[in-house]
């Protein structure tokens, strides 16, 4: 199925915006038993390492299930305390089912029920079910928020769907349920917070220009150190096992020195967004760092790595303006950009557009995603290994 068509994630968050996990499936409408196993099993091809690691870290991870998969060898290679199988609760009346949810159950791994009657099932929930969910209809959310609260079962999460506004999601969050938001965590959200950038993103703004201009090293070490927290985390991420220095960095000189203008200009577009403090959500920030990540990979090959590191920057960019709480003229007016990105940013059009408009379209299920990759001569084998990997990337950024 990866062959021919291409993965929709879907954030399930807490009540503060965080990410607890993604649900994946195929962007087809009912995708067959078959179907669903293949899902199973190139997730575990993908987010699992040769090591065994599992590589979105804290995650869970959401699949559709049928009592089929229950035995799939795939299942076996997934981290059981950060897998959770979707099994729609009349299944469970079949005792082969019943008694094989129990034995996962038993080994670690998550069960989400849907379409339970949490009414009839009572007492027995915690023994079948890690997570339960809520449907709601109509416009009156926060009652039936209430409601289902007052069954809620300390040892089983509650995750509501759908939740289109952020009233509703407000209304869960306070009653301790959890949310499945879709494409809300990309809709503005009304507040009263003071909008612009703020004195550490005044400085990252600064240390842009001057890479992009080439400055003197001392130069930018000198703006460096009049920020204590930014020269933190630059040897912070230096020194991470994941940059390889092979030795301790102690200095800011060094640090610049070993980094390099490029990979320090692409940092620095990563922290402008983590130091935001106004109209901040974590979701928001995964999701710009995943689109840019992924607008990347499907560029490389057409592009190279160099020309591909600038649709990162116009991927991490094409959030900045909700992250900041600005319209993107104030954040384009703020900072000079390579003419290709303003154009991709502005009209996802130019050379690095199409790539970052293809990202953008696998977040929200769009039936243009396929056209769309066609015309980039990107098969869906490689939009959605792109896709893993970029969403695996995101969870290790040093902030």
């Amino acid at each position: 199925m990866h062959q021919t068509d291409f993965l929709v994630r879907e954030p399930l968050l807490d009540a503060r915006q965080r990410v607890l996990g993604y649900e994946l499936c195929w962007s087809a409408a009912a995708a067959t038993p078959a179907e669903q196993e293949l899902l199973l099993a190139f997730v575990a091809e993908q987010l699992v390492s040769p090591e065994g690691d599992w590589l979105l870290r804290d995650k869970a991870l959401f699949l559709e299930a049928v009592p089929s998969m229950l035995s799939a060898d795939a299942l076996h290679q997934l981290p059981p305390q950060h897998t959770v199988l979707a099994l729609k609760a009349p299944t469970l009346s079949h005792p082969d089912t019943l008694a094989a949810v129990q034995a996962l159950r038993a080994g670690g791994v998550g069960i989400l029920l849907r379409d339970a009657d949490l009414l009839r099932i009572g007492n027995r929930l915690p023994t079948i079910a890690s997570y339960v969910e809520v449907r709601f209809s109509g416009a009156d959310v926060a009652d039936q928020a209430r409601n289902y609260a007052a069954l809620r079962h300390a040892a089983v999460g509650m995750v509501a769907r759908p939740v289109s506004s952020w009233a509703d999601f407000d209304a869960c969050a306070l009653l301790g349920l959890n949310a499945f938001v879709g494409k809300l965590h990309l809709t503005p959200r009304p507040s009263n917070d003071q909008k612009g950038l703020n004195p550490a993103q005044t400085i990252i703004m600064q240390l842009m220009q001057m890479v992009r201009q080439n400055a003197d090293v001392g130069q930018i070490e000198a703006v460096l150190k009049r920020d204590a927290t930014l020269s933190y985390k630059l040897l912070r991420f230096i020194n991470s096992a994941g940059f390889g220095a092979g030795r301790e960095i102690q200095s800011l000189r060094q640090a610049l020195a070993l980094l390099g203008y490029a990979p320090l200009y692409r940092w620095l577009t990563l922290l402008l967004a983590t130091a935001s403090t106004t109209g901040y959500s974590p979701v928001l920030l995964e999701t710009a760092v995943v689109r840019g990540r992924l607008a990347e990979l499907l560029a490389q090959q057409a592009l190279g790595k160099s020309e591909a590191e600038q649709v990162f920057v116009a991927g991490m960019f094409s959030l900045l303006d909700r992250l900041l709480g600005i319209s993107m003229d104030e954040v384009l007016a703020n900072i000079q950009l390579p003419e290709d990105v303003v154009t991709a940013l502005r009209n996802r059009d130019g050379k690095y557009g199409p790539y970052l408009a293809l990202a953008e379209a696998c977040e929200l299920n769009s039936n243009l995603v396929s056209s769309m990759a066609a015309a980039l001569k990107l098969t869906p084998l490689d939009v959605n290994t792109a896709h893993l990997a970029a969403l695996a990337w995101a969870q290790n950024v040093a902030a």
